[in-house]
């Protein structure tokens, strides 16, 4: 299974010379864990969006508020990666601190995402 042997076992490493983009591939390894929930919750194709927290109402998933707040977060690192306007205040946001900070939440979401499935 395609999930297995790329998301299961996929990291989030922070990179030092750009946080940042480590920031946005943490989104996206959550965004395509809960895509699978959606497949699996409602047998068919996922539904085109990247917000995090809109994308775990439409599965079966219990989310603590804690886990929401998170979501809500770090879908902001898809939107602040993707467009200009926003690239260079979250590139000045992503301190090695803040990196940190959000690189272990997203990798505490990603095992109990992991472990939902």
């Amino acid at each position: 299974m395609l999930l297995r042997k790329i998301i299961i076992p996929c990291k989030i490493s922070l990179n030092p010379r750009d946080y940042s983009w480590s920031l946005f591939i943490g989104h996206l390894v959550l965004e395509k864990l809960l895509k699978a929930h959606y497949v699996r919750s409602n047998a068919k194709h996922p539904i085109f969006i990247h917000d995090l927290l809109r994308l775990t109402t439409k599965t079966n998933l219990s989310v603590t508020e804690e886990f929401k707040d998170w979501l809500d977060e770090i879908t902001t690192f898809n939107l602040n990666v993707r467009y200009a306007n926003y690239k260079k205040d979250f590139h000045q946001l992503c301190t090695k601190e803040f990196s940190e900070t959000w690189g272990k939440r997203i990798e505490e979401l990603r095992k109990w995402l992991i472990s939902e499935l």
